[in-house]
């Protein structure tokens, strides 16, 4: 009995010596992890952010007027990003420009609107243009060759259009998702001015009309779906007219009877 009691004490004190080791050797491991050059370098990068973030609710908690003002220009930079249009928004907008200048006669269209973007489409079908993105807003160019041309021209990367030519080779500026060039050439592209050069200088401009002229022009508008009112004036009128008729022919037939009876 005593034996077996000695023989598991000593299992037990050599279980205990051989784990005892083990908890100081991970420790240490996560205490030299810790005090290495990463561990150090982590520490510090996580308290610079931690008192970053801490200094940008503080600033804005005693500064809510610049405060707002970052995130508003902040907001409204990313709604830019966001709503920039892209090389697929302009050919469906110069696609669909192009069938609306199609549906007009060629007497009624605006040169200038015409002329714009015919230029445009043909470089498209030349595969000319180009598309690129500056972040806020997003710039279409034209090139000199399509890319898929085989010309040694098109194809060395040397030769491609410089940063410096675009300015001079820009067509269109698209921003807060419209193209603006595009935009204002299509104004009044249904309004050939040619037209209108023979004709004197002060019938060639249009002004604004004024509210009373606006209303005026409502109130006849709506006038006219009204049914037709006779007045009392002109039914008095009718009223004589049919009574004088009326008079006319009773007395005519008085003169009929008494030739008849003169004749008998």
């Amino acid at each position: 009995m005593s034996s077996s009691f000695i023989a598991r004490r000593l299992l037990c004190v050599a279980a205990e010596t051989a784990a005892s080791p083990a908890t100081p050797a991970s420790t240490s491991r996560w205490e030299r992890l810790k005090n290495s050059k990463a561990g150090v370098w982590c520490r510090g990068l996580v308290t610079d952010y931690k008192e970053a973030v801490r200094e940008i609710f503080v600033g804005a908690w005693e500064r809510p007027v610049k405060a707002s003002v970052y995130m508003s220009l902040l907001g409204g930079a990313g709604a830019c990003v966001y709503s920039k249009p892209d090389d697929s928004s302009f050919d469906a907008t110069l696609l669909e420009y192009s069938n609306q200048l199609g549906l007009l006669s060629p007497w009624i269209r605006n040169g200038a609107s015409d002329g714009h973007v015919q230029n445009l489409v043909k470089l498209r079908n030349d595969g000319r243009l180009r598309h690129t993105s500056l972040g806020l807003l997003s710039l279409v160019y034209h090139a000199d060759y399509d890319p898929d041309t085989t010309l040694y021209e098109a194809q060395c990367s040397n030769l491609s259009v410089p940063w410096r030519e675009i300015p001079g080779r820009m067509l269109d500026v698209g921003f807060a998702g419209r193209w603006w060039i595009l935009d204002s050439k299509m104004k009044d592209f249904d309004v050939n001015e040619e037209e209108f050069k023979q004709l004197p200088e002060h019938m060639r401009v249009t002004s604004t009309p004024t509210v009373q002229e606006v209303e005026r022009s409502e109130r006849l508008h709506k006038e006219s779906w009204l049914p037709l009112k006779v007045e009392e004036e002109e039914e008095k009128e009718t009223n004589v007219v049919v009574m004088k008729e009326d008079s006319i022919s009773e007395e005519s037939q008085i003169e009929s009877l008494k030739e008849e009876q003169t004749q008998a």
